[in-house]
């Protein structure tokens, strides 16, 4: 964080300071909500969760070296006291970004949000130096302690925004206004909270109504492929640049086509020239995420030949993400099991059916494990249906469906759609799926493991790589 003194920081958060020797002690350390992560002259940040109270461990953080605690209530050691400790955590996150003169890069999306703000991220940094969330750190707590982890020498922040209702995307553009905003796509991810996808894209387009106007510096990135996020250009004062497939975007790929391991390959066309690019991830989803990327390298300057090699270099920077590692005997496991909705899930199917040439010409065979997609509401029983169909529409080889009902579906689309018998298999849970593909896996097989983070599908990744021997699995 940029060095403030306590005082600047209680008055920034309308805070009282308790038990503080020297209010003019700096912070120059992290800003930190787990006791453990405390670093000299850093900042704990006491909350009361569900099942534990940071504020038990503000002597231990204050131990550690903590300069102060930012707490509800005194804590008998060095501690700014506020009524509300999550509405200062974002005071004080706003004061800092105001003070940083960073370009601020604000993304948001149904599906993508993370793998493209990665990508972004990336991209950047060969620019100046960049700041970003990481993982899926996009709340009003995670948002707010990633920008105070930027210093005097950040140059880009980029801040994946994440919503579970109307409001929540604004919230956090109050916090940390961003000079860019990108909107990736409209889709049915916590459907059932929102109660539909034009309640979902007038969330996300929250994020480009808070945008600076067009004299200001303000730019909507906006997909063009998706008609939902086409329109919000009407809801906001910045300039508007497109990206997408279509013919009349203003960052575009042209001849779009998967490699026989999974890869895409396209032509990035943008309004400075061509060049061409080939991935290192996995999914023609990517294309898009890789377009989006495009489009905020080239408004802060980055030449089209910069980043085409920027996104052929480019890595997936978060786990469970499409994370392909090959086993020592040949199997690879591809591991997406941080999240799922109905459109991810699908993109991976379509990238697992793609790495299927591969492995048929190592005498192999494509496994989808799946799990349940979490937040559909009344949609859930035909998504999930609708998935297992697509499962054997893709020839991939074997289902294993994991989990309860949704489950169940899952198992009961894909016997549906054609003649399935032993391809699909339901069971009960992961231990259950992994003692079943210890068993039938062999060389040359792909294995997709994807469900909603709350499964914990990762599990069954994890087990097929321990069982390969530790050490043996070789990420790609």
């Amino acid at each position: 964080m940029i060095a403030l003194t306590l005082a600047e920081i209680a008055s920034i958060v309308s805070g009282q300071p308790h038990d503080i020797p020297d209010t003019g002690r700096r912070v120059t350390g992290p800003v930190v909500i787990d006791s453990r992560e405390v670093r000299p002259d850093g900042l704990f940040v006491a909350f009361r969760g569900e099942h534990v109270d940071g504020h038990d461990y503000a002597q231990r953080a204050v131990e550690a070296g903590a300069a102060a605690v930012l707490a509800a209530r005194p804590v008998g050691v060095p501690a700014i006291v506020v009524d509300d400790v999550e509405a200062a955590l974002g005071a004080l996150a706003r004061a800092v970004v105001a003070r940083l003169g960073a370009t601020v890069v604000g993304l948001t999306g149904s599906a993508g949000k993370t793998s493209t703000k990665d990508l972004i991220a990336q991209l950047l940094e060969r620019i100046a130096p960049t700041v970003w969330t990481p993982g899926s750190f996009n709340n009003e707590i995670g948002l707010p302690l990633t920008a105070l982890s930027a210093d005097d020498g950040t140059r880009h922040l980029v801040l994946e925004m994440g919503a579970r209702g109307i409001g929540h995307i604004r919230y956090l553009a109050e916090l940390t206004p961003p000079r860019i905003g990108v909107v990736l796509n409209v889709g049915t991810a916590h459907i059932g909270e929102f109660g539909g996808r034009e309640q979902i894209a007038v969330a996300k387009g929250e994020l480009v109504e808070g945008l600076p106007a067009a004299a200001d510096g303000g730019v909507a990135v906006l997909n063009a492929d998706d008609p939902l996020v086409r329109a919000m250009s009407a809801r906001t004062k910045a300039r508007t640049v497109f990206f997408g497939e279509a013919e009349d975007a203003d960052v575009r790929a042209e001849d779009v086509r998967l490699t026989d391991t999974g890869r895409p390959a396209f032509r990035l066309r943008t309004p400075t020239g061509c060049s061409d690019v080939t991935l290192r991830l996995y999914g023609e989803h990517h294309v898009s995420n890789a377009l989006a990327a495009a489009a905020v390298a080239h408004e802060l300057g980055m030449s089209v030949d910069g980043i085409a090699q920027a996104l052929s270099e480019a890595g997936q920077l978060s786990r469970w993400r499409m994370e392909v590692t090959e086993r020592s005997d040949g199997v690879t496991v591809v591991n997406d099991a941080y999240n799922a909705n109905p459109e991810s899930m699908r993109a991976a199917l379509r990238a697992l059916a793609a790495m299927g040439g591969a492995a048929q010409a190592k005498g192999g065979r494509t496994w989808a494990v799946l799990g349940r997609m979490a937040e559909l509401g009344d949609d859930s029983l035909a998504e999930h249906d609708a998935v297992g169909r697509l499962v054997v529409r893709l020839n991939v080889s074997k289902l294993v469906a994991v989990g309860g009902p949704e489950a169940a579906w899952l198992d009961m689309g894909a016997k549906n759609e054609g003649s399935w018998g032993e391809e699909s298999v339901h069971v009960s849970d992961a231990r259950a799926a992994i003692d079943l593909l210890r068993s039938e896996l062999r060389p040359g097989d792909v294995v997709l493991v994807k469900a909603s983070r709350a499964e914990g599908l990762e599990r069954v990744a994890q087990g097929l790589l321990d069982s390969a021997g530790e050490g043996e699995a070789v990420a790609r």
